[in-house]
């Protein structure tokens, strides 16, 4: 006999296969490598005296700060929990019955999971070889569609979509679909950002986290940035104190010239840490490709993929198998950690005999 939940869970809810998060699919190990955190823990200070009382619907301190480091103005903001929830308030604010979303797999899991819970469609247009977007079938695919994802640095290969194809994609949904670009990863790749075309491009908006430059993964701190229009539309939608007291504090230290100067150090330091790792994984002569990142995380493939895997686990290190995802067959990704973390992992690595 079904229990009552389920004579009552709504029918596209019944087949939701929840996203596979690493805290959700892997637990164990010693060092986490799995999930694309910073490696630093950082102190902040908390006043505890407002605790008793529900924080601003959007703290003035924070936008503007936020406002400040992105470059834009602070009507153009809208800070939310996690990039994940820009995801969904984009999708429960702009799309309707009949409607879909467009995504170019492989790519960030959660753009399909949120349709899904709102019962959008997806329409899924696959990147090129090359991780470059097909923008002949992003065309011929474009009916009904409102939002289109474009995560760049993308999540989990690496790769940049160049200005000039998100340009294309920007003309190609004017006036009918929002262009929404992940800037998760911004930080490592700085140049790439598209934060001052929001003025030129009344169909684009941006999310951005704290969760991985800014080493704040824990406090689920996001941001989108978009024209005042969209801002305001968003926020009719999101609930009424997205941003808790604590959560505000810390991240508006974390935007402080002092708070960005340490994000930035510890910046290089990952860097530093990443290069040793594609070094190093070129050198393996089971691993037959390594794929540049602009990101925190480094994505290689291997024919000893499950061997590999295994003996990381065994050994208490976690890192993402990703090999059953649209053309990333033997593919596994690391997420960059610190260097004792890095010593441990290439120790193992180096040792492995396929």
């Amino acid at each position: 006999m079904m229990s009552l939940a389920e004579q009552l869970t709504r029918q596209n809810i019944k087949g939701l296969v929840p996203y596979a998060s690493a805290r959700r699919s892997m637990s164990g190990g010693s060092i986490w490598l799995n999930a694309n955190e910073s490696p630093f823990a950082n102190e902040y200070q908390l006043d505890c005296s407002v605790l008793n009382r529900y924080p601003d619907f959007q703290p003035a301190g924070l936008i503007n700060a936020y406002a400040d480091y992105a470059g834009v103005t602070n009507k153009q903001v809208l800070a939310s929990r996690g990039a994940d929830e820009a995801i969904e308030l984009l999708i429960r604010t702009f799309c309707e019955d009949n409607e879909s979303i467009m995504i170019c797999p492989p790519t960030y899991g959660m753009y399909a999971i949120s349709a899904e819970t709102c019962n959008i469609n997806t329409k899924k247009v696959p990147l090129n070889p090359d991780f470059s977007l097909n923008l002949a079938e992003m065309e011929n695919n474009k009916a009904d569609v409102k939002l289109v994802f474009i995560c760049t640095p993308n999540n989990p290969t690496g790769s940049l979509i160049s200005h000039q194809q998100i340009k294309a994609v920007l003309d190609m949904f004017k006036d009918k679909a929002i262009v929404a670009i992940d800037e998760a990863y911004i930080e490592f790749s700085p140049e790439s950002t598209v934060a001052s075309w929001i003025n030129d491009y009344p169909n684009l908006a941006i999310m951005r986290t704290l969760s991985k430059a800014f080493a704040l993964a824990g406090i689920r701190c996001g941001f989108t940035l978009a024209n005042q229009n969209i801002i305001e539309a968003m926020s009719k939608v999101i609930p009424p104190y997205p941003i808790s007291w604590p959560v505000a504090q810390i991240a508006s230290q974390a935007l402080s010239a002092q708070g960005i100067s340490r994000m930035q150090t510890q910046l290089e330091q990952i860097n530093e840490q990443k290069a040793r790792i594609a070094q190093a994984l070129t050198e393996l002569d089971y691993i037959y490709e390594v794929l540049p990142s602009a990101s925190n995380f480094i994505m290689f493939r291997t024919h000893a993929k499950k061997a590999i895997f295994d003996k990381l686990i065994e050994e208490g290190i976690l890192i993402r198998d990703y090999s059953s995802q649209v053309m990333l067959d033997n593919s596994l990704r690391i997420s960059v950690g610190s260097k004792e973390e890095t010593d441990a992992l290439l120790s193992v690595m180096q040792a492995f005999k396929a």
